[in-house]
């Protein structure tokens, strides 16, 4: 980071040992400071920085940061949940599937001489539903790492029209009502401090599994444990704990450990990790590149200007009506060379970015009644990006919606008429 800084013009110190004070009596002196979390920045230390023009920190939560205030003082806040999203998501994976196989107390029993098989019996995640509350950069990424998964993903966020192709964005009640699996990836704000108490909990309508990998006073410990204890939880994977400070190297130095915490402990039900999830080599590089990035875009305007909205990203088909499909097919396919099947033809190729796309070519039967409600004798279909997204918004644009999406293994589906009744398909493929 401090190399890449240097080449794009700025002039850097390092300072990783003086505390809160010895910093404030310089901070005067600095138009940026990047961080992690050794200390809060807070009213007293923004007072001090009259020259700050930005606080970068290299993590996803600001949470450390009094961030109205630097907000009112006009300093730009930057963090980077784009270079650990990836990190936490495996993490997350990895914890729901260590608890799901009892891999860590069987292999506890192992080395301990204990050859316990019936015991160590484990489940399935096949055929259950992961609900996902926060649908940001780390919930997309963990739905994502679930597509190989046979599982209903649902996700819940304050924010609408989230959902995607990897998760269907629902209701908090509905999450409640089906989910097996509960994952958090919300920050810490007033909002979701204690959120996940008894009442919250007992809301649930079967017992499940927790994951939280996001920040750790958003659980009250105290009825996770009794959660625990009557099985309404399953299990936990805690990569986050409600007694860290800022510098974690402290949790044990008090005299006195909490009950709750000594109870996660000695569980066999729960595995810990001391706030891992985002921390790997990989991420240490995304973090210290997409910092980077967001600090030259400040200053230069590179890069970080969102890109226009992508609604239509390629025609996806032709569909037409034909007296004798199969018959016409094996034409094109002996006087042109079309490569047809019983869909007819693919023609697959990259678009000016890169990127991989299809147009399929497909006659139909003329009795077919696949074009309804349109009584012409062809069909667009388009590819698209986040189906489920796009639809809302058509809905709101007064655009009218054919049914409801529909979801296989090759992607989502959805239709719409254009103004004179033409039918058009939107396809959002599934890599």
């Amino acid at each position: 980071m401090m190399e890449q800084l240097q080449e794009a013009g700025f002039t850097n110190h390092e300072d990783f040992k003086s505390t809160k004070e010895e910093i404030e009596a310089k901070i005067h002196d600095y138009h940026g400071i990047v961080i992690r979390s050794r200390f809060n920045i807070d009213k007293t230390f923004l007072d001090k920085a009259t020259n700050l023009q930005f606080i970068a920190r290299v993590g996803a939560g600001l949470e450390s940061i009094d961030t109205d205030y630097a907000e009112i003082k006009n300093i730009a806040l930057i963090a980077a949940p784009e270079g650990n999203r990836n990190a936490v998501a495996e993490h997350s994976l990895g914890m729901l599937l260590s608890l799901f196989n009892k891999l860590n107390q069987a292999d506890k029993e192992i080395r301990s001489g204990h050859w316990n098989r019936e015991k160590n019996r484990g489940y399935e995640l096949d055929g259950k539903t992961v609900g996902i509350i926060g649908y940001g950069n780390m919930g997309k990424s963990f739905a994502k790492k679930l597509r190989g998964f046979d599982v209903e993903v649902l996700c819940h966020d304050i924010k609408e029209n989230v959902g995607d192709a990897n998760a269907k964005q629902v209701s908090l009640e509905e999450l409640q009502k089906k989910s097996d699996v509960l994952s958090l990836h919300i920050p810490w704000t007033p909002e979701t401090d204690k959120l996940i108490d008894s009442n919250y909990i007992n809301a649930f309508a079967k017992p499940f599994w927790l994951i939280n990998t996001s920040r750790g006073k958003n659980v009250v410990t105290s009825d996770l444990v009794e959660a625990l204890k009557s099985g309404k939880i399953l299990g936990a994977g805690l990569d986050v704990l409600e007694y860290e400070k800022l510098s974690f190297e402290t949790l044990f130095e008090s005299d006195k450990i909490p009950e709750a915490f000594q109870y996660l402990l000695e569980c066999d039900k729960v595995i810990l990790s001391p706030h891992i999830a985002g921390w790997t080599f990989e991420s240490h590089v995304k973090l210290a590149e997409t910092i980077v990035d967001k600090i030259k875009a400040l200053y230069f305007g590179e890069n970080l200007i969102e890109k226009e909205e992508k609604r239509v990203t390629g025609i996806g088909g032709f569909f037409f009506k034909a007296e004798n499909p199969a018959e016409l097919r094996n034409w094109y396919k002996k006087h042109l060379g079309l490569n047809t099947n019983d869909y007819g033809c693919t023609f697959s190729w990259k678009n000016d970015e890169g990127e991989n796309g299809s147009t399929q070519w497909s006659p139909f039967k003329s009795d077919t009644d696949y074009f309804e409600p349109s009584k012409k004798e062809f069909m667009q279909n388009f590819r698209v990006e986040n189906l489920e997204s796009l639809l809302q918004k058509l809905k709101k644009e007064g655009v009218q919606v054919l049914g409801e999406m529909q979801s296989f293994d090759y992607g989502n589906f959805g239709a719409i008429l254009d103004l004179e009744g033409n039918k058009i398909e939107l396809w959002e493929p599934i890599d």
